[in-house]
């Protein structure tokens, strides 16, 4: 394992955009230095040069899908990653002796963020609020929580009362984590608007853009949510996971980037779900939501149970 980290970390770096799909369909069969290097560069984007993301993620999920590819060279300022950030990196990637659910792998990926270089924030602001999909973030007001009651209130078919039940019967907080104890209140303006958001919407999102709340559809979310707004937590969640399979099960790595490259270009293809007021909507049924906005259910090629169905095989 130690052999194969030392080959991460002397490839994450800036990648040659005009190499990266080549990189893409020797990875798909499984050679390592490929599978490092895309590890590497999704590493140097998420963690260190988040203006970089959109180019990054891009190219890769075209690449994995057969897809043109922007071949043009680009440059993108980046923070250095410490030898602090490799260590709690590496421990991330080992994990508990249990293993991570979805609440302890989103704490341990978002704790990385104490380790990086302090231009890191600087720059994922500007990174912000130049995605388009941001939606003039950087002049909002953070938003209120959602009403459970004002939820029940709606009619039986509403989405509201859909969500409420996801809540209810899986036992789902509302926002995914406490805004308050993660400090979402202390993050610049762009930042902390889209960050609040995206985890008070994230089960919306579950719902009305068709992702179930299963291991490989979790991942394909983020990837949808990065292609959406740049979010540097869906870059860094989606970076650590495929650093996991590369170093744990390289030949499960191509169907991760399979689900995250059809997740991505979803995302893009979807109306911007930052700029729509959820709230106007709670009254209408899934299904209204969805005609009245354009928006497509996921179609992934793989059953979204799949890494449970082999996670019980084996």
């Amino acid at each position: 394992m130690q052999k194969s980290l030392s080959a991460l970390r002397s490839s994450t770096c800036a990648p040659d955009y005009d190499s990266l799909p080549a990189l893409v369909a020797a990875a798909k069969q499984a050679d390592r230095s490929a599978q490092a290097a895309l590890c590497g560069a999704m590493i140097w984007s998420a963690f260190a040069a988040p203006g970089a993301i959109p180019r990054v993620f891009d190219s890769i999920c075209r690449a994995q899908l057969g897809l043109p590819v922007d071949r043009m060279a680009a440059e993108f300022q980046s923070a250095p990653l410490s030898d602090e950030f490799w260590l709690r990196f590496e421990q991330t990637l080992v994990g508990p002796e249990a293993g991570y659910d979805a609440s302890s792998i989103t704490v341990a990926v978002a704790a990385l963020n104490t380790t990086l270089d302090a231009t890191f924030a600087e720059l994922s602001e500007v990174a912000a609020i130049a995605h388009m999909g941001a939606d003039g973030a950087e002049s909002k007001q953070a938003p209120a929580m959602i009403s459970l009651s004002d939820l029940a209130a709606q009619p039986a078919t509403s989405l509201a009362r859909e969500l409420l039940a996801m809540w209810v019967d899986n036992g789902f907080d509302p926002e995914v984590l406490d805004r308050e104890a993660i400090g979402l209140g202390q993050l610049s303006p762009a930042l902390g608007y889209l960050n609040t958001r995206i985890l008070q919407m994230h089960d919306t999102w579950h719902l009305v853009a068709g992702y179930q709340t299963t291991s490989l559809h979790e991942m394909a979310i983020s990837a949808f949510q990065l292609a959406q707004f740049g979010h540097n937590y869906s870059a860094q969640f989606l970076a650590t996971v495929g650093t996991m399979s590369y170093l744990r099960q390289p030949q499960g790595f191509a169907l991760l980037q399979q689900n995250m490259a059809e997740a991505w270009v979803h995302g893009c293809d979807a109306p911007h779900f930052m700029a729509i007021d959820w709230e106007q909507d709670w009254h209408l049924t899934k299904d209204e939501v969805r005609q009245k906005h354009g928006i497509k259910p996921f179609a992934g090629s793989f059953p979204a149970d799949l890494l449970e169905q082999l996670s019980q095989a084996s």
